[in-house]
């Protein structure tokens, strides 16, 4: 196969996908709404339906404002069980990274894995001018 062909059946695969999602989300709303699955369930629900078993699990996604949790947990005396309630990330903070000395960066290189990602595609008809 040549690259057109393959960037022509990747736009149609990636467009058959695009579809695929769609509708299995459709499916997924109505299975949710017939079944009356609370929206803010948090673990499994298990329905058996036609000699299958359906299983549903819901998160409740959550986000932790350090600081704020570090100043409440101050506060009330309770700095002491922040290590055992919470992971503390560090992540990097590229722009500052790349501008801030080699000298600085380089000692801290060894606390870092890094490995490339899968690449992203995107491709587009070009549009009339």
């Amino acid at each position: 196969m040549n690259l057109p062909d393959l960037v022509n059946n990747w736009m149609r695969w990636k467009e058959a996908e695009r579809l695929a999602v769609e509708q299995r989300r459709f499916c997924e709303d109505n299975i949710l709404k017939l079944l009356a699955v609370p929206a803010d369930l948090d673990g499994v629900a298990v329905t058996d339906i036609a000699g299958l078993e359906l299983k549903i699990t819901g998160r409740i996604d959550r986000k932790v404002d350090g600081d704020k949790v570090q100043e409440l947990a101050a506060e009330a005396g309770l700095q002491d069980h922040l290590a055992s309630l919470f992971r503390w990330k560090p992540e990097i903070n590229m722009a500052a990274w790349k501008a801030a000395d080699p000298a600085i960066t380089t000692p801290l290189l060894k606390g870092i894995t890094s490995k490339p990602g899968r690449p992203s595609f995107a491709i587009a008809t070009k549009k009339e001018k």
